[in-house]
């Protein structure tokens, strides 16, 4: 799925989205979670519009960027599903539980399916490490997932 997106109007809901946020410290990452709520991703073309209303490189934009795995620079599907890869997760069986989802769904991490429903990625600790392993489905997060809940996450994905 490839959404088109005019430059200019990218730039301006990128400038709006700066407007709003710039008064408050260290606005950089509050305007990047915006820009990629406004858009599902971080257009290239809004980097060099924050770095400039921000005072800073388009290099230290592109760096928080790629630094902070939960920035995206393409769309994802309809719904994210996140798997935790953290220690905890894959010492209670979260290796399989990825695994047996990849399958299911045809993907493998940082992929989104043809459809354009799922897109799969890890995460490194969703906080439930005594709920091992753990899953985050927009934005609901799942505990103790096992091949059944595997299933059912990814059918109310596909839906």
């Amino acid at each position: 799925m490839t959404i088109h997106i005019a430059e200019g109007d990218i730039a301006a809901r990128t400038r709006a989205i700066i407007a709003d946020l710039r008064f408050l410290e260290g606005p950089l990452l509050p305007i990047l979670h915006e820009v990629q709520d406004e858009f599902g991703y971080v257009p290239q073309e809004a980097v060099p519009v924050i770095a400039e209303e921000l005072n800073l490189s388009r290099a230290e934009v592109h760096g928080v960027v790629t630094f902070y795995h939960d920035y995206r620079d393409h769309p994802a599907g309809r719904h994210v599903l996140k798997l935790c890869r953290a220690e905890a997760c894959q010492s209670m069986g979260g290796d399989a539980v990825a695994a047996r989802v990849k399958t299911l769904l045809g993907i493998d991490f940082h992929q989104t399916t043809l459809d354009g429903s799922v897109t799969l990625e890890p995460v490194y600790c969703l906080g439930l490490c005594a709920c091992a392993p753990s899953a985050m489905l927009d934005g609901e997060v799942y505990g103790r997932v096992d091949d059944q809940l595997a299933a059912e996450l990814v059918a109310e994905a596909r839906r």
